[in-house]
């Protein structure tokens, strides 16, 4: 299944999307589902039995619950995640790119950072804001992970098991972010520097829906593409990530609960802008496909602050 969280003149809502066009509201459908039927972070955290109630709602396409998709807003599959972990350096041809090499510690355990759900997540169809402190702003498509249950101490073997679906994150960046200058910059000023230009308002588009697990089994075989103003700058498949979607679970498992609603955005392949030096201008369209999954559609424009 395809489940969405909209926004509609009654409130917000899940949704199922049911074809190109149409949407089944569960908010409409059934009051006796977790949340009212409101809430996507509810009903992961219910399990197998909320998502086999809403495949018998669908079974059933109750007329009245049923909307046209151009009557909806889509919002962040999860509104408002309780954790965004992103992953750096987890493709070869990414870190190759970069005019790196790829180094025995990049191999021994993923590179973790976080981004501000409450600022940065935007959805599908919205805008990427560029403040007048950016000057080289770059795209990254990335498969997103989204969590069902609370995973702690999870076995790699297991971690799929603790997955409720996956989703799309552009994993917008700032490459020269610097808000003031420094006199006489360490290597860690750069390192925190980097890590600051991940945080701006809107630097992480999210959707536009998250597919069920059970659709796509193997999250190792899928196809990312990003393009931007129609033009193909990325693609590649998951299977070339270092660390694959079941062994991320198992690390960051090791040393935080993972909750419904949590998500974690895998890691970009090759084809940055950082490569060639063409960033992301106002006035940019970029679209993330992954195959089995859809295409998450952002514009880009300048932010007054």
């Amino acid at each position: 299944m395809k489940l969405a969280t909209v926004s509609t003149p009654a409130g917000e809502s899940v949704a199922v999307i049911l074809d190109q066009k149409r949407c089944l509201l569960l908010s409409a459908a059934a009051t006796d589902l977790p949340g009212d039927g409101r809430c996507m972070k509810a009903l992961l955290a219910a399990g197998p039995a909320a998502l086999a109630s809403i495949r018998e709602l669908v079974a059933n396409e109750p007329a009245a619950a049923i909307r046209e998709l151009s009557a909806v807003t889509l919002l962040p599959p999860v509104n408002l995640p309780g954790k965004l972990i992103c992953i750096a350096r987890n493709y070869r041809e990414h870190i190759e790119e970069m005019a790196d090499t790829v180094k025995p510690q990049d191999l021994e355990a993923p590179h973790v950072f976080m981004k501000p759900p409450s600022t940065t997540v935007i959805p599908h169809g919205a805008a990427i804001q560029i403040p007048p402190v950016a000057q080289s702003i770059d795209w990254e498509g990335e498969l997103a992970v989204i969590i069902g249950r609370s995973a702690k101490a999870v076995a790699a073997a297991d971690a799929l098991d603790y997955v409720a679906g996956y989703s799309i994150v552009n994993d917008v960046s700032e490459r020269e972010m610097q808000v003031r200058q420094r006199t006489d910059p360490r290597p860690r000023d750069h390192f925190f520097d980097w890590l600051n230009g991940k945080w701006y308002d809107t630097f992480a588009p999210f959707g536009p829906w998250l597919v069920t697990a059970d659709e796509l089994p193997d999250p190792q075989a899928l196809e990312i593409s990003t393009h931007v103003n129609g033009q193909q700058m990325q693609h590649l498949s998951t299977a070339r990530m270092i660390f694959p979607v079941r062994e991320l679970i198992a690390y960051l498992s090791a040393y935080m609960t993972l909750e419904p609603g949590d998500v974690i955005s895998t890691g970009t392949i090759s084809g940055v802008g950082a490569a060639t030096g063409a960033y992301l201008q106002p006035g940019d369209a970029v679209d993330v496909r992954i195959t089995g999954i859809g295409t998450l559609r952002n514009t880009v424009e300048s932010s007054p602050c």
